[in-house]
């Protein structure tokens, strides 16, 4: 164990730090503080020796310079079993510190403020705090180092006994580092980010975790839930819980797909999803509506689903969501009533989301591989009409214009080979995740049955073939939307013009693996 004699205290978060350091200053520790720190623990009447009387050099630069400097840097790194090294701390009168308690300028809060400017943030860049927490860390065998008030408590406790024991000095330093690899990973990345650079020759990210996981996407993996520091609004990070059992891996990816698409319309709308997948979507005028309809699109595949919607749930709409089995229910708010209604299900989890953003802001996706990582940016790419080109002889009517975009929508976050049939605002066939395009309509058109007769397919890469056109064709279908550009296009534009059907182009691929 290590006793501790002399700390060094200076942070930004002060809840609890007079409480600390009366603690300490009890047990007979020499406390060495810095500006505000220093200011507010002399307010509570504690004794506290200011860094400048220890190095003999003023703050300077408004602050900037305080403790970089060999006889506060010399004190933490200083190997206490080396002769020289004690040799030399005596020659120059340098004192040991054995605990640092360091947190540092608020970066993170400066930078999540709406209309920051970047003379704020750059002036919210901690370079002393960083350096005395690396020092004391690198030096853990002699020196206790502490980021977060949480372990206050820990550190007290044993030194009243004697000394931090070693294996806390081991966490406590590996803590250490994770607070400042994360600390300087937000600024490089907003620093990035504001340089314009989208994929620098080092990608730094970092998350803080929100919870621990029962487990992953199965029993006997072990999971947690991270989330960004600057999360945006209407994510599923900034959603609070009203209601239900915690959530699992499973439930945070599912309930993510879901927002991701219901956030693709602009009316009301209503999205049910099951493994990844939407197993039904509606757009209608009213929230009850667009449920309804997302409903009757697959009234088997929802049971245990989770369920979307882009506008608070009132009463009537609740009151249709009670009647089945829900695992979640996400959405920018609930009516009082409504809520009411749906927390009679007692494991049904409620997530209100708060008003969505206008404008979305693209985020990296990252998804890792054996050894690395792919890195790419979101697909928030939106078709309109006039983006899109007819090769047929026959053009969409304006009703089949309106089902195409709305498929097209829906088609995007459907996993490759994905086929979609829809009529009147809904889907009624989904036909994902196939090793083939036909494959994948022939399931759709399946799924939909009678309703297939006068819906339209869209379809998230082009058709390398024309079966996929027959097979619509077969069922019913009056109108098909696919990107295009296919080496044998022709042949599927010439079957749609054989059978009367009209096609569009959009000229955009939405592959999801």
């Amino acid at each position: 164990m290590n006793p501790i004699r002399r700390a060094l205290i200076s942070v930004s978060d002060k809840n609890g730090i007079v409480e600390l350091a009366q603690k300490l200053s009890r047990i007979g520790v020499e406390i060495v503080s810095t500006g505000g720190t220093r200011r507010v623990l002399t307010e509570a009447g504690l004794p506290v020796i200011g860094v400048s009387e220890v190095t003999g050099f003023p703050e300077i630069l408004d602050g900037r310079v305080k403790t970089l400097h060999p006889r506060i840097h010399a004190g933490l790194l200083a190997v206490r079993d080396e002769e020289e090294h004690i040799r030399q701390l005596n020659e120059h009168n340098i004192p040991l510190f054995d605990l640092v308690v360091v947190n540092l300028y608020p970066f993170e809060e400066t930078v999540a403020q709406p209309r920051v400017t970047r003379e704020a943030a750059i002036e919210n860049i901690d370079i002393g705090g960083p350096s005395m927490v690396r020092a004391a860390a690198k030096n853990h065998r002699y020196v206790t180092v502490v980021v977060d008030p949480d372990d206050y408590g820990t550190v007290l406790d044993q030194a009243a006994q004697g000394g931090v024991r070693q294996e806390t000095r081991e966490r406590l330093a590996a803590k250490a580092f994770r607070h400042t690899a994360a600390y300087d990973a937000l600024i490089a990345q907003y620093l990035t980010e504001n340089a314009g650079e989208s994929h620098p020759e080092k990608w730094t990210v970092t998350f803080n975790k929100a919870q621990d996981l029962r487990y992953g996407e199965n029993p006997h993996q072990p999971a947690a839930f991270y989330r960004d520091p600057l999360p945006r609004k209407g994510t599923l990070a900034e959603a609070e819980q009203l209601h239900g059992k915690a959530l699992s891996y499973n439930n945070i990816n599912d309930a993510n797909a879901a927002l991701e698409i219901v956030s693709e319309f602009d009316r009301p709308a209503a999205v049910a999803v099951k493994h990844m997948n939407p197993c039904g979507v509606g757009v209608e005028e009213t929230a009850a509506g667009a449920f309804r309809k997302a409903y009757e699109s697959d009234p088997v595949s929802i049971f245990g689903g989770i369920v979307a919607l882009n506008r608070t749930v009132d009463l009537e709409t609740a009151r249709k969501m009670k009647e089945i089995f829900l695992e979640i229910v996400l959405a920018p708010d609930f009516e009082e009533e409504a809520l009411a209604v749906l927390k009679e299900k007692k494991n049904l989890r409620l997530l209100r989301l708060g008003e969505f953003p206008d404008e979305r802001k693209a985020a990296p996706r990252i998804q890792t591989v054996s050894g690395g990582a792919l890195i790419q940016a979101e697909d928030k790419k939106r078709i309109r009409r006039e983006d899109c080109t007819v090769p047929t002889r026959r053009k969409p009517t304006e009703e089949e214009w309106e089902q195409l975009l709305f498929a097209w929508k829906v088609v995007k976050h459907v996993k490759s080979n994905a086929i979609v049939l829809a009529r009147n605002s809904r889907t009624v066939g989904v036909g994902a995740g196939q090793m083939n395009r036909v494959g994948a309509a022939r399931i759709a058109v399946e799924q939909a049955g009678k309703e297939a007769v006068g819906s339209v397919l869209a379809s998230d890469a082009f058709f390398p073939m024309k079966d996929t056109v027959e097979t619509a064709a077969q069922a019913g279908v009056t109108a098909l939307i696919q990107p295009g550009g296919s080496i044998r296009d022709q042949e599927s534009i010439d079957e749609a013009d054989r059978r009367g059907l009209a096609m569009v182009f959009t000229h955009t691929r939405h592959f999801k693996h």
